[in-house]
């Protein structure tokens, strides 16, 4: 459920339109048509935690499949829907020997991750993959979920390596009490009661929610000692996280580099390496509208190598465009495919991407090609874009 046109002709800023439905837990598969023991890719869509949709032409994985890389994209609970807290839900949740511990608050869209990753754990062998070599990759909100990952009980063993696009959350969990309170205001807006039980919740339609302004958006990750005992931020700082190879980037033209810089210092101190980028190129096409360099969700359509499928690509891209994105998505397919322990990405045609260290080494691509560059000094994007 998300915010649409009422001109169902219409995409909203997440790319979807038309019919929603709370029955959305779908999985989208490309993979080998004679595939066997093939590297996963399981991707995670971004869109703000309250737009877009896993089956988008941006995330077709046809280019992966065509290297031996399967690709499942995932469709995860959005907004209030994926992350809500009541006191109403708890008293309901109340035993007689007081709330059962086990019950996890909120963070509904984190349980449906962990549940894909089961599910491909549990079954992608039969679509020709190898469920011990799994990638957890997301852009924006998509992001931020495999962010969280990395440091979530539920997910432990689930996962081998980890990609990061413009989606470096390094932010402590939302507070219990906190994210109580905010539900509590924010259903007050469309005249539900603060003392409103289980039931009133449940009478509120789905399209309520995603069409109210102050409940649309959800409420973030909310700590939770049994589910979510802590953020990613406080294992990464003290060496706790998964210690799994890690690619992690942002846009020129965006805020970010500096959070991803941040996260592949304190991913790469120690154990698994990991691989920082940049992506600098502007798109002849879009040369008058990004002046300061590739927005926000622009390395899309070249990380998958899927400009024909994408509405930011097609017709007008040029040879160029197509040249850059062959050798990204040539980036990420080694990413998935290399054993744990290497310790540099060897993307292909001589381009060998190494580990950030203390020299800062960022992979940056520009409208040249990849080179490799230290990125300790390179400047965060302009304000207003994320």
């Amino acid at each position: 459920m998300q915010p649409v046109d009422l001109d169902t002709a219409k995409a909203n800023f997440g790319g979807v339109n038309g019919a929603q439905s709370e029955d959305c837990l779908y999985l989208t598969i490309h993979a080998p048509k004679a595939g066997k023991g093939a590297p996963v890719m399981v991707w995670f869509h971004g869109g703000a935690f309250f737009l877009g949709a896993g089956h988008l032409g941006s995330y077709d994985g046809t280019a992966n499949a065509r290297q031996g890389v399967i690709t499942v994209s995932v469709n995860y609970r959005l907004g209030s829907l994926a992350n809500f807290i009541h006191p109403a839900l708890e008293a309901e949740a109340t035993t007689a020997g007081g709330a059962q511990a086990s019950e996890p608050r909120g963070n509904y869209a984190l349980q449906d991750s962990v549940a894909a990753l089961q599910w491909v754990r549990a079954n992608i062998a039969a679509f020709g993959g190898d469920p011990t070599n799994v990638t957890i990759a997301g852009q924006s909100a998509g992001g931020g979920i495999v962010t969280n990952l990395l440091s979530l009980p539920a997910a432990k063993g689930l996962f081998a390596k980890a990609i990061v696009q413009s989606g470096s959350l390094l932010m402590p969990d939302r507070d219990l009490a906190a994210a109580k309170d905010m539900a509590v205001k924010a259903l007050s807006t469309i005249g539900v009661a603060a003392n409103a039980d289980a039931n009133d919740l449940r009478a509120i339609s789905a399209q309520t929610f995603a069409a109210s302004n102050a409940l649309r958006s959800g409420f973030f990750f909310t700590g939770d000692e049994a589910y979510k005992p802590r953020a990613t931020i406080a294992t990464l700082k003290d060496g706790t996280e998964y210690d799994v190879p890690l690619l992690v980037g942002a846009n020129m033209g965006e805020r970010g580099f500096a959070a991803a810089r941040t996260f592949a210092s304190l991913a790469g101190d120690s154990g698994a390496p990991a691989f920082l980028y940049r992506f600098d190129h502007v798109p002849a096409f879009r040369a008058p509208e990004w002046k300061s360099g590739p927005i926000h969700s622009a390395e899309l359509m070249f990380t998958f190598d899927s400009i024909d499928l994408s509405t930011w690509g097609g017709e007008k891209a040029d040879a160029t465009d197509r040249t850059i994105a062959r050798q990204m998505n040539a980036c990420w397919v080694a990413f998935a495919r290399q054993p744990k322990d290497a310790r540099t990405l060897d993307c292909g045609n001589g381009f060998a991407w190494k580990p950030f260290g203390k020299a800062g080494e960022t992979a940056v691509f520009g409208s040249k090609g990849p080179v490799m560059t230290s990125g300790l000094d390179m400047p965060d994007g302009p304000d207003g874009q994320q």
